[in-house]
């Protein structure tokens, strides 16, 4: 049943499709700013094995660990799972990443058998815990964070258990969005499980079992076709994260990279012990930061399936800040220190393959707002994606103005000034290209973004954040400059400001403050003085230095 090559060809890019239009579907359907706007979601379809087949381009970060989602799911109720049914989980000890992304999981059976399942994975705008957003940099324990779900049967007979939509619900703070995107997620994985139970009926499941395989292991053969042209040795890389918001500063996180033929190993023994904070990495998390890693130093016509990463290993340290031993607080981990752990290993391969290897992507820092909307009479929780970070230069040119952090890869929008104006009290006095911050050399890192965004409640709210840079910036690559760190302002009406530190509850917006944004750019690639003039000279007249 060995599929032949334009057969093979035609069902790659079918498998592509059902995930590509199940992201089109949630992002439709979604209730939520942070899912309808800024996309915070991503898409993947697994075999009967939890082999990654195929995905979408949506959250980097979230595709890798995917694959560890089914296996839960399968590893709980695989001899037991009927047509039908719909799954549930978040915890990162039982297939999660971070408590805030939901992950819904259906299976597709054929011929009396499993054969696939769609997963669908959605950052949650609350997740309960003690502070809304579902981020508490307080927090120094899982507990804190919010509520934790392994997996479960959300529901059978092709409808949900209302009872537990329900509890889920009541222990989030923005119900009606919980519910809606809940929905909207079930909806694209049950849009992607009617698409793939139609491909089996016109291929059967044997032809699909066989091109699987098939998919897999010539994108296996292509990754190693293309690490096994890089230089073979033992290299080292380090990042730093500022803090853990309790103390501890200046955590390093080191990579320790062997490439020999087609293969890679990241040993990340030698990164920091475990911290109290809440920037601990979830192993799920820390594996697809290696695989992210690797899959931005391969060739984008590489299909990024279980297949291309096969040539990796990742080896971790239990009780690091990379394999924290369970009930460690991990929420901001799918951006610090998966960011850190990216870096870490871009660095670490720079030497082998520089033509490759591209600057350091800014960090994230997120605010989320929570009040009272005057314009509608309802409370709301707002997350700050606006201002994103600039993006690293690279062999082949500058890189790209306010595109985000590595964890995302420009997958996270900014949305609409005027949509986020109109949905929320909020208004944008400017926001634009920071002059200055772009990492310099051969070819400079993409410039941040700077933000005045005025809060237009007429009650107080109240704010927490949570992110990291503005002690260390996105780093340089082969002699290229960091680019510059973030420096976040609270300004009161009256004149009197102060900045705001990444990892901090109880911020109290008063009505008129402004929130000063100014975002860090991302890494130079490349000695600045190879640096054309011509290209120079551009910059300084479009006012970008």
């Amino acid at each position: 049943m060995q599929p032949d090559p334009v057969t093979l060809a035609v069902l790659e890019n079918r498998f592509r499709a059902i995930v590509e239009e199940m992201g089109e579907a949630l992002l439709r359907t979604a209730t939520s700013q942070i899912l309808n706007s800024s996309r915070d979601f991503s898409i993947a379809l697994c075999d009967a094995q939890a082999r990654l087949v195929a995905q979408a381009d949506h959250i980097p970060v979230h595709v890798g660990a995917m694959p560890f989602a089914a296996a839960a799911v399968l590893e709980s109720f695989g001899a037991t799972m009927q047509p039908g049914e719909t799954y549930l989980l978040n915890d990162p000890w039982h297939g999660g990443s971070h408590l805030p992304d939901l992950t819904i999981v259906l299976p597709v059976f054929g011929d009396g058998a499993l054969r696939f399942l769609t997963v669908v994975r959605a950052h949650q705008s609350d997740i309960g815990g003690a502070t809304h957003g579902a981020y508490n940099p307080a927090a120094f324990e899982i507990w804190q964070e919010g509520i934790r779900i392994p997996p479960i049967r959300l529901g059978e007979d092709d409808a949900l258990r209302e009872d537990l939509v329900a509890m889920l619900a009541l222990n989030t703070r923005i119900a009606r969005d919980f519910r809606g995107d809940l929905m909207a997620m079930w909806g694209a994985a049950r849009l992607g499980a009617k698409r793939v139970q139609a491909l089996l009926a016109e291929h059967g499941a044997t032809k699909l079992a066989a091109a699987s395989d098939a998919i897999l292991d010539l994108s296996e053969a292509h990754a190693r076709r293309i690490i096994a042209s890089w230089a073979d040795g033992e290299y080292f890389g380090e990042a730093t994260l500022d803090d853990d918001g309790h103390g501890a500063e200046n955590i390093p996180i080191r990579a320790r990279v062997t490439k020999r033929g087609g293969d890679i190993a990241v040993d990340l023994s030698a990164s920091s012990p475990q911290v109290r904070g809440f920037v601990n990495s979830s192993w799920p998390n820390t594996v697809s930061a290696a695989r992210m890693a690797l899959a931005y130093l391969l060739d984008p016509e590489v299909a990024k399936n279980d297949g291309a990463f096969r040539p990796l290993t990742v080896i971790a340290q239990e009780g690091s800040i990379v394999r924290p031993r369970e009930g460690a607080a991990v929420t901001l981990c799918t951006s610090h220190c998966s960011n850190e752990i990216v870096e870490a290993i871009v660095k670490a391969l720079a030497p082998a393959c520089p033509e490759r290897a591209m600057g350091g992507w800014g960090r994230r820092f997120r605010v989320a707002i929570a009040g009272e909307n005057p314009k509608r009479a309802k409370k709301f929780v707002w997350h700050l994606f606006h201002a994103r970070p600039g993006g690293g230069g690279h062999a082949k040119g500058d890189g790209w103005s306010s595109a985000g952090e590595w964890h995302s890869a420009g997958g996270l929008k900014f949305g609409s000034v005027e949509m986020a104006e109109a949905r929320f009290p909020l208004f944008f006095r400017h926001h634009e290209f920071r002059p200055g911050s772009a990492g310099d050399g051969t070819f400079r890192g993409g410039l941040g973004a700077e933000l005045e965004l005025v809060i237009e409640t007429q009650q107080p709210a109240m704010a927490n954040t949570a992110g990291d840079g503005v002690r260390h910036g996105a780093a340089g690559m082969l002699g290229g400059a960091d680019g510059a760190p973030h420096r976040y302002t609270l300004r009161h009406a009256d004149g009197t400001e102060r900045d705001l530190r990444t990892k901090e509850t109880g911020v109290e917006l008063r009505p008129g403050d402004v929130l000063v944004v100014r975002s860090g750019g991302g890494g130079g690639w490349g000695p600045p003085d190879k640096r054309a003039p011509a290209l120079r000279e551009a910059d300084a007249k479009e006012g970008l230095i």
